[in-house]
């Protein structure tokens, strides 16, 4: 099992009271559901690091609260009205000994974070496709009065399919890898190049867990 971050986002081994609140209701809340009397999760697998992994019906469902810190030279540049994109991968893979590790699942959520000037507002977007610059497509929108709200939505990822169970081996080792960063490549062409290897732009959020398939 690993837990590591970059520079900019610090190891924290002991977590902010008000991120374990988070993590407490999260869990409170998918495992109450969980109980009810129409059962909503077949499984609830709770892993280090605060991630949960449930499966309902046959989709495989990835919840977890991330813990990271704006840097000050993006807010500004969120404040100058240039919007900032974000990325989630997760994959679940199997180590061959004899070979390269073998991928069994994997998934990507995209999101679109940017500040209305005009009306005072963030507006949060995410889907499950990049997005393109043709507009923002099927993804769902949020909007917030506080950029605290914006980022408190973007760090919280609530049952998020990352593949079908049936896809999976019945039983057997496995690890989890899960990153979080900001896409730099939707960035204007002269901010890009600026941002390439500046620490206050390198967000990276990134955990590892190991797990055992008949878990789930």
């Amino acid at each position: 099992m690993m837990d590591s971050s970059t520079p900019c986002c610090p190891k924290q081994p002991d977590l902010a009271p008000p991120c374990r609140q988070r993590r407490r209701l999260l869990a409170a809340a998918l495992l109450a559901a969980g109980s009810a009397s129409t059962p909503l999760w077949a499984q609830v697998l709770r892993l280090d690091g605060g991630i949960l992994l449930q499966h309902e019906g046959d989709d495989v469902l990835l919840s977890t609260d991330l813990s990271w810190q704006l840097p000050q030279a993006v807010e500004q540049a969120l404040r100058k009205g240039i919007a900032v994109h974000f990325v989630a991968q997760v994959s679940v893979e199997r180590s061959r000994w004899y070979w390269r590790n073998q991928m069994l699942l994997s998934a990507a959520r995209y999101y679109r974070l940017s500040y209305q000037a005009l009306t005072r507002r963030w507006r949060l977007h995410q889907g499950s496709e990049p997005f393109n610059g043709l507009g923002l497509g099927t993804a769902l929108g949020s909007s917030f009065a506080e950029l605290e709200d914006a980022l408190t939505a973007l760090q919280r990822i609530v049952r998020w399919r990352i593949g079908a169970r049936s896809a999976l081996p019945e039983d057997g080792p496995a690890l989890l890898q899960l990153r979080f960063q900001i896409d730099l490549s939707h960035l204007p062409k002269p901010l890009q190049i600026g941002a390439l290897g500046r620490k206050d732009w390198n967000l990276l959020v990134q955990q590892a867990q190991d797990l055992t398939l008949e878990q789930l």
